[in-house]
This record gives C-alpha cells, structure tokens and sequence, in this order.
C-alpha cells in the first residue's frame, strides 16, 4: 500500500510556519509505505511554495523526489473520463481538477486512506473502491 499525498499535507511539512506543519512532518516521516504524490499535486504545489515560500523549497523537494523519498504518479489517459465524471458530479461542490485527479489515483491504487488537510472537499466524494476514503492526518 501507499501513503498518497494531497497539496496540504505536503506544503504544511515544508512550511515551518504553517499550523499543521508539526503534524503533516511527524505523518510523513512516520510512514513506512510508499510516499505517493499524484503528479496534478506537484504544479498546485509549485503555485504555493512561489506565492508564500521560497523557490528553494521546490528545489529541494524535487532533489527528495530525484532521490526517491517520493513516488509521483501519473494519471492514466483513461483516468480523465473518471475525474471529468467527478468534477461534473461535484460541479457545486467546487471540486475541482486536483482533487478528483487525487481521488482518480486513489481509486486505481485501491488506497482506502488519504494524507489530505481538506477534509471537507473529500468528505463529500464518494470513491468507486470504498464507502468513504479515510483522511490523515486524523
């Protein structure tokens, strides 16, 4: 199995001054699973770590995933039929692009939990491999 990454999980641990920062380090350091980044997530990220970080950050990041500490994962061409059904379903949900490309991996990878701070958002998705995704950190 896989610990699959969202945008806020990842951003908090690499933002000392973020709120979950102590929690979102302390989840990812602990994991003995793969570190999965959906591929979506890394340029939601990049906007991130521009806007309120140091280009430095994105750097370094890129050097973990280069060494391997992560695994970025693609979608799949047919995975877009999937996160355009999900971005229509949820249209007044304001899902959008990232968060169903996030939960389109999810449900290949058959992953039943997810490292995600907006628990809102995947609160409200109903994945296709399980009754509801479970969300880290808790």
């Amino acid at each position: 199995m896989a610990l699959i990454l969202d945008t806020g999980p990842l951003f908090a641990s690499l933002d000392r001054n973020d709120r979950d920062h102590a929690v979102c380090r302390k989840l990812i350091a602990a994991s003995d699973e793969a570190l999965v980044i959906p591929s979506p997530v890394l340029v939601e990220l990049d906007y991130f770590i521009r806007t309120c970080l140091h280009p430095g950050i994105l750097v370094a990041l890129l050097d973990d995933i280069a060494a391997g500490a992560y695994q970025v994962v693609e979608l799949e061409q047919r995975e877009y039929v999937r996160v355009r059904e999900l971005c229509d379903q949820y249209s007044d949900a304001d899902i959008g692009f990232v968060d169903a490309a996030v939960l389109a991996i999810c449900e290949r990878l058959g992953e039943p939990k997810l490292a995600t701070l907006d628990k809102r958002h995947f609160r409200t998705l109903r994945p296709r491999h399980v009754k509801a995704l479970r969300l880290l950190p808790e």
